[in-house]
């Protein structure tokens, strides 16, 4: 946990990363280590590891009051691990809502590599507790995108089994990737590196994060950021996109020339660090100048709705003229619906976002004093 809220509430609120490297030795043991190393020794056989797969990650909340942090962290994934604790009921509310969400984003993806991960089982009494608990993981992800999924007891203080979960994610299958078209990063972080009190002449500019999504990106490209500078006049929304050039790119500590898809990416722009500092841009969509899709403050979404929201009893029952919340990408956005008709609604949102026709939105409701996951939308078009 690395910012002062989360220390003090002992949670995780903000999206994390990761990057990691996995090695394999002659004998099939996995290990993990940090991105930034070359080589490993295996600890159980003392011979030497062969690199075999770099993965990112992207850690989510748990909390169910910060779902729309899951879902946008979500949509920039190409799989997922299921975090379950071994010495509670499965499923939790949060669990099963965390589900529900990637089964409708579905990450963008036909098909979704995903594991589940019972973790915590040294702090699990006795062998048929743990067992029983894996019979409840088994039943609960019957019949969902998760159905068959392999499913790893592990503890991670003692690192036990951990090497079968580097196991499984060393041979995924590596995901298709477009290196031809226009480049398009959704943003998942921004900041300012500056100390403060720094000298005019060693002032950096903006930093913005994320995962590219199709094409390339190399230093001295020309970029664009939609929607960028959102202002709002009477009740009329401007904007204004961001354009500069990208000046470093890097993953972790390592510098790189040219960047692809897969992995989280930092770029360093010649933006005005104030533009990018507490996470500004989260939302907004990067790429090269005069490539991006439009700009909209109106949407009209076909809509598919659960049937109850989940973990409760509660009825999911049909949207009116209210005032909602979309996960549009990484962005949550407030959005106020002034039209209904069979399976469409028509919004208004709160601010601009920057999306294409026939992409996925989650849609939540406030429901007892939280927002609650209650389905999604498809966006068929909008102004």
């Amino acid at each position: 946990m690395r910012f002062k809220q989360e220390q003090e509430r002992n949670l995780t609120i903000k999206l994390g990363y990761a990057n990691a490297k996995i090695f394999k030795c002659n004998n099939n043991h996995y290990r993990s280590g940090s991105s930034s190393l070359d080589d490993m020794v295996c600890d159980t056989c003392c011979t030497p590891m062969t690199l075999v797969r770099h993965v990112s990650f992207v850690d989510t909340p748990g909390h169910e009051v910060l779902m729309a942090t899951m879902i946008n962290g979500a949509s920039i994934m190409d799989g997922a691990l299921l975090l379950v604790a071994a010495n509670e009921t499965c499923p939790q509310p949060q669990t099963a809502e965390h589900l529900c969400a990637i089964e409708i984003m579905k990450m963008g993806k036909s098909s979704l590599p995903m594991a589940i991960i019972q973790n915590k089982i040294d702090v699990v009494r006795g062998r048929d507790n743990a067992q029983k608990n894996y019979k409840e993981i088994q039943e609960f992800i019957k019949g969902t995108i998760a159905d068959k999924s392999p499913i790893f007891p592990i503890s991670a203080q003692m690192s036990y089994n951990t090497d079968m979960v580097c196991r499984y994610l060393a041979n995924l299958p590596v995901p298709d990737r477009d290196l031809v078209s226009n480049p398009s990063m959704t943003i998942i972080r921004s900041f300012d590196i500056n100390k403060p009190g720094c000298d005019i002449e060693t002032l950096k500019g903006g930093v913005v994060g994320g995962s590219l999504s199709k094409g390339l990106l190399s230093i001295g490209d020309e970029f664009e950021i939609r929607p960028g500078m959102v202002r709002r006049v009477g009740n009329e929304y401007t904007y204004q996109p961001l354009c500069g050039k990208i000046v470093s790119l890097y993953t972790e500590q390592n510098v790189l020339e040219t960047a692809g898809p897969g992995g989280l990416i930092g770029i360093g722009t010649t933006l005005d660090p104030g533009v990018c500092k507490s996470d500004y841009l989260v939302g907004h969509v990067f790429g090269l100048a005069g490539t991006l899709p439009d700009v909209y403050t109106k949407l009209e979404l076909q809509i598919f709705l659960l049937k109850r929201v989940l973990g409760t009893r509660i009825k999911v029952v049909p949207l009116s003229k209210e005032t909602v919340t979309l996960n549009v990408g990484t962005m949550t956005v407030g959005a106020k619906i002034y039209k209904t008709k069979a399976d469409m609604v028509r919004l208004s949102l709160v601010q601009p976002v920057c999306v294409s026709p026939n992409d996925k939105v989650a849609i939540s409701r406030r429901i007892e004093g939280q927002w609650r996951l209650i389905g999604w939308g498809k966006i068929l078009s909008g102004k």
